[in-house]
């Protein structure tokens, strides 16, 4: 199952989902480039036939931006 894994710098927000197995980046996602962080990540892994993964907040608290993150990325269909 892949993770996605989040990143919280002081300006941005990123987004990957990797495959610890294959020790491989599947897909990303930033807002440099959008703005719909969570939509755009669920849309790359939907087109990519992954409904199913684990939610990797990287020891960053579970409210604000990393919360609103995962609901948005529950709201898209997938599953965590």
């Amino acid at each position: 199952m892949p993770r996605v894994a989040v990143f919280r710098s002081n300006r941005h927000l990123y987004l990957q989902a990797i495959d610890d197995v294959n020790k491989n980046t599947i897909v990303a996602s930033s807002d440099l480039k959008s703005k719909d962080l969570a939509s755009e990540l669920a849309t790359k892994l939907r087109d990519k036939k992954i409904k199913k993964v684990v939610f990797d907040r990287g020891g960053f608290e579970y409210h604000g931006q990393i919360k609103n993150i995962a609901d948005n990325l529950r709201k898209a269909g997938l599953e965590f």
